[in-house]
């Protein structure tokens, strides 16, 4: 067994997980990615398969195992929502896991992965959207993170169910024409016979448009999030001068702005993370206008994820008072291990199967 004392901080998303071990000084010495953590989406059982699945990577990189952990705090939507952690705890348990679990939220996690202020906003747009703002190091007020029924306004999700919309605008003849009508119809196999003239003769299936039956038939078959994966036309049409991809893009990033306004009360750091606010673009540009005109003095703290905040929380967690240069430490080392560097040589531990 490991003599150094080791925890594990795990960034447990809907579609991928990170763990990333540390010893008490922050420096990462392990690092693992598997598949959804998440409980939410993909249920306990699935979820247990992520957490473990990159736990198991990180502590065979380190040359330990899961018993000389003395921490895990588990970072994830909905700060484990699906009850008091059983169906995480007694997997670990059963793997030989006998330290503290707890759980943190990932929003927070990305928060912390760009900065130790104890006050400040972290912005998350990827398929779905969310503001936090943080108080005393922890989450004192939440804006959106609504799902897709209900909000994720801005967010990928949002932007692709507006593309879909304006396509089936425009097929029917309510809409402008718009390039997103051929591309979305191509991304989803539709073969279309029309030459895009508003008011021409209605002679496919039903008296609709050529190729609006099948999209109709199409959209209602997948699963509504899906339409988060048309968000890359919009950003294709918009660079290539369409006028209707580029009003979607600029109202989502309004609609982020309105989101940031919900939580904001004084001038803090801004921690932004998700795959639209990094891709240059209208919804960039509109955020960027939006928080200088609320009165954020610096500009926006851009992080890919939540793995080195998850290991900043589960240093907190287990008293080690961790502060600006500690999360450098884990940055750095993070980025050494995801480059394939050294695990640091903490001991001779071997990984448990």
């Amino acid at each position: 067994m490991c003599s150094e004392s080791l925890v594990l901080g795990v960034d447990a998303g809907g579609t991928s997980t990170r763990a990333v071990l540390t010893t008490a000084e922050g420096t990462a010495v392990g690092y693992g990615v598997s598949g959804s953590g998440n409980p939410i989406s993909v249920g306990p059982d699935g979820a247990v398969r992520g957490v473990w699945g990159a736990v198991e990577k990180a502590l065979a990189q380190a040359g330990a195992a899961i018993g000389d952990v003395s921490l895990l705090a588990a970072a994830m939507a909905g700060n484990d929502a699906t009850g008091p952690g059983e169906w995480l705890r007694d997997p670990l348990a059963a793997e030989g896991f006998t330290g503290d679990l707890v759980f943190e939220s990932d929003l927070l996690a990305m928060y912390f992965s760009g900065t130790v202020a104890e006050a400040g906003y972290g912005v998350v747009c990827g398929t779905g959207s969310s503001v936090i703002r943080v108080e005393g190091g922890r989450t004192v007020a939440t804006a959106d993170g609504l799902g897709w029924l209900l909000g994720d306004r801005g967010s990928g999700f949002w932007i692709g169910r507006r593309v879909a919309r304006a396509v089936v605008e425009d097929l029917d003849d309510t809409g402008p024409v718009t390039t997103l009508t051929p591309a979305t119809l191509a991304r989803l196999g539709i073969a279309d016979a029309s030459d895009g003239t508003a008011g021409e003769s209605r002679a496919g299936v039903n008296g609709r448009r050529d190729g609006l039956e099948a999209l109709i038939h199409a959209l209602y078959a997948a699963r509504p999030i899906e339409l988060a994966g048309l968000t890359p036309l919009a950003f294709d049409a918009w660079e290539g001068g369409d006028a209707v991809a580029a009003e979607i893009l600029a109202t989502a990033g309004g609609e982020l702005v309105r989101t940031f306004e919900a939580v904001r009360t004084v001038a803090g750091p801004v921690v932004i993370g998700g795959s639209i606010l990094a891709r240059s673009g209208p919804p960039q540009d509109a955020f960027a206008r939006g928080i200088a005109a609320a009165g954020a003095i610096e500009a926006p703290i851009r992080v890919s994820d939540g793995a080195a905040g998850a290991a900043f929380l589960a240093l907190r967690h287990a008293g080690l008072a961790p502060g600006a240069a500690e999360r450098e430490r884990l940055v750095e080392t993070i980025a050494a291990l995801r480059a394939g560097g050294p695990a640091g040589g903490i001991g001779e531990g071997a990984p448990r199967a």
